[in-house]
């Protein structure tokens, strides 16, 4: 087989043709003077560099713009998780709290996620106080920091034009934008993995140790974010650099000994510390079996993720799917088509064609480097959440998005200079059949919603008209020679690609309802535990926002309400007279009641401004109290109420503390909640 040979350095790409192609080109503008000066560097950062076409920096300027758009419209009234904003709270109340990362400002239990998002909004939230909108404020910024640090990745050896396609399509994936108006830990785990991925490019091109080591630190970073599920790009990026990098075989195995150092180190610190922390002094880890950090990656943030909870190394991973059932085709699934999906066909063809048409490069060519990076990317990222066994939310997805955006540029501009000047025998079919499969695709997805609203008939009608004008456009312009209309349908493919991905962006960034705990965009196309409610139309499975008002904490908290319970671990309602009562009530106890489960403890805390202990954790399962533990707490004074919880499925109280509670404790009647017990310091024999 045949290939087009690699274009030399001077060869221009496709947003930079020759004069003889009777397309003009930008006369070269001069940098700023030797010495500097704020007038030429603002009108750089405004223009861009001078050999860049004069389109690009204003194309790249809209694209922000549109995301942050995107990201933070109204997003003063989107709840976010409950479950991380209490954590959140508690931070700003607690520096103990905010170190650990727990649930309650008494420190009594972990959130179930290594604390990094954590730290990175509750800083935001005592800068500028507690909110809505300055959680959300991180994320926006980390989703559009994604979104630049992809176009000047991608940019750097493909061209304007590639990173210009990528950085849009990243910015209008539909569960990117979801996730990024809410409060989940995913937007600061994809931008620091762009960023590994950014040092590792340059490692790459530059051969030295220095940006591998960095890139290493990023993914440790990211480790501190989401743990395992930050490691799922590090078989690429060592396979990318083992082949490609531009040093000899022996220094690059020193390298990247180097940088697994600097990994470890980056990952571990944080665990390290609190597994060394006296047990008693610290709180619980949420979520782990053995009240260890190192359980929690390895067992219900690790295998427990990918092979559920049946695998003896999966902890409690358990299996709930928010996406459908295990198997290769669930991201295409009705569930997940919408979020994810709408790019794969495109990018799949053009990873192959990408591949082919490096196949005569050097062994170091960058180019080749960066195929093998986002290729490797989404197609690792694809079988894991693919095939995961354990617990899978659709907004896991948003990891994979920037491979799949970045694929979507820089092969759609090789494949369309391969089908522009390459044999028309082998090329003349490859970018008008990837277009005409994918626009299939993506009238396929829009007539699943199909009676959803005008947005996604409109949608639907754009994405079949664009789609075939732009193939048969293609076929047109390369077999009669016309450069221009193969430029116009080139465009014109683009429209179509991403018209369904765009109504459902538009339908999550305008939305007035959200689910903090499971976002999806678009309309809803399943429920129950194969989906849930979608941002874009379902309702809330956090807190009843319709409860008191007044009693929150200071800064109109993201989400309020006095019922506990949400979604995914249960818990026992809470109504806001209970809440009323125990402020009332409180008597100097360091918490104010204990319940069930992190869910009802969440609600509680971020209305009453209070610590919660949750005994359970976020399934209720988790062994954080022990009778023992609240014998002492009520002995001391520091916990006077709790909360008997039955709900069964293992979500309710321990069955030994039910026992002591109900024989000992006296029973309150404070609103249409049952189960609350008093106990004081008497009680304890």
């Amino acid at each position: 087989m045949t290939t087009l040979a690699p274009p030399t350095r001077d060869e221009p790409t496709l947003d930079e043709p020759t004069r003889d192609k009777g397309v003009r080109r930008r006369p070269h503008r001069a940098g700023p003077p030797a010495d500097g000066g704020v007038g030429p560097r603002l009108r750089r950062l405004f223009t861009g560099p001078p050999d860049d076409p004069r389109w690009a920096r204003p194309a790249l300027w809209a694209i922000l713009v549109l995301a942050v758009g995107l990201y933070a419209w109204n997003v003063s009234s989107v709840t976010g998780n409950s479950f991380y904003n209490a954590a959140v709270y508690s931070g700003t109340r607690s520096w103990k709290a905010f170190f650990f990362g727990a649930l309650d400002s008494g420190s009594f239990i972990t959130v179930d996620k290594p604390p990094f998002a954590l730290w990175v909004m509750g800083l935001s939230a005592r800068v500028f106080g507690f909110g809505a909108w300055q959680l959300a404020l991180p994320m926006v910024a980390m989703g559009t920091g994604s979104v630049a640090l992809l176009y000047r990745m991608v940019k750097r050896d493909f061209g304007a034009m590639a990173a210009t396609v990528a950085a849009l399509a990243l910015t209008l994936t539909p569960i990117t934008v979801a996730i990024n108006r809410d409060t989940n830990p995913d937007p600061v785990l994809v931008f620091l993995m762009l960023l590994g991925a950014a040092g590792l490019m340059k490692a790459v091109r530059g051969g030295r140790p220095a940006p591998l080591v960095w890139s290493a630190v990023a993914i440790g970073f990211a480790f501190n974010t989401k743990m395992m599920q930050a490691y799922v790009v590090l078989p690429v990026f060592l396979l990318t650099y083992l082949w490609a990098a531009d040093a000899p075989l022996g220094r690059r195995i020193r390298n990247l000994a180097v940088a697994a150092v600097a990994l470890v180190v980056s990952s571990a610190w944080w665990m390290v510390v609190v597994d060394l922390w006296p047990a008693s002094s610290r709180p619980y880890i949420g979520g782990s079996t053995d009240n260890t950090v190192w359980d929690l990656a390895i067992g219900y943030n690790g295998f427990g993720r990918v092979l559920g909870a049946s695998s003896s190394t999966g902890g409690a991973g358990n299996g709930a799917s928010f996406g459908g059932s295990a198997s290769v085709l669930r991201l295409f699934n009705d569930i997940m088509g919408g979020q994810i999906s709408w790019l794969i066909p495109f990018a799949a063809v053009a990873l192959v064609g990408g591949l082919v048409l490096r196949g005569r490069a050097p062994r170091t060519d960058a180019k080749r480097a960066a195929l093998l990076l986002w290729g490797g990317w989404s197609v690792v990222h694809y079988l894991t959440f693919a095939l995961a066994e354990g617990t899978f939310h659709p907004y896991y997805v948003t990891a994979m998005a920037p491979g799949i955006a970045a694929l979507a540029g820089i092969g759609g501009v090789m494949l369309y200079r391969a089908f522009r000047d390459g044999p028309a025998a082998k090329w003349g079919w490859v970018l008008p059949l990837a277009v005409a499969v994918s626009t299939v695709w993506a009238v396929v997805l829009l007539q699943r919603v199909s009676g959803s609203g005008t947005l996604y008939t409109v949608a639907e009608f754009v994405a079949g008209i664009t789609g075939a004008a732009s193939v048969l456009g293609l076929l047109v312009g390369r077999f009669t020679n016309r450069r221009r209309l193969l430029g116009l349908a080139a465009l014109t493919a683009v429209v179509a690609l991403l018209a369904g991905p765009t109504a459902y962006s538009l339908g999550a960034a305008t939305s007035t309802s959200s689910n903090g705990t499971n976002p999806t965009a678009g309309p809803s196309t399943g429920g129950g535990p194969g989906g849930g409610a979608p941002s874009g139309t379902g309702t809330s499975t956090g807190p009843d926002t319709a409860g008191r008002s007044g009693s929150a904490p200071t800064g109109n908290p993201p989400t309020g309400g006095g019922t506990g319970g949400g979604t995914g671990g249960g818990g026992t309602q809470v109504d806001s007279e209970m809440i009323t009562y125990l402020e009332k009530n409180q008597d100097g106890a360091t918490w104010l009641v204990a319940v069930a489960t992190d869910q009802t403890a969440a609600s509680i805390i971020l209305e009453s401004g209070e610590p919660v202990i949750s005994m359970g954790g976020w399934s209720g399962t988790d062994d954080a109290m022990t009778l023992a533990k609240l014998k002492s707490l009520v002995k001391s004074g520091q916990l006077h109420y709790i909360v008997i919880s039955g709900d069964g499925g293992g979500q309710g109280t321990d069955s030994e503390i039910t026992t002591w509670v109900e024989a000992h404790g006296t029973a309150v009647d404070a609103g249409s909640s049952s189960g609350l017990y008093r106990l004081d310091a008497s009680d304890v024999g």
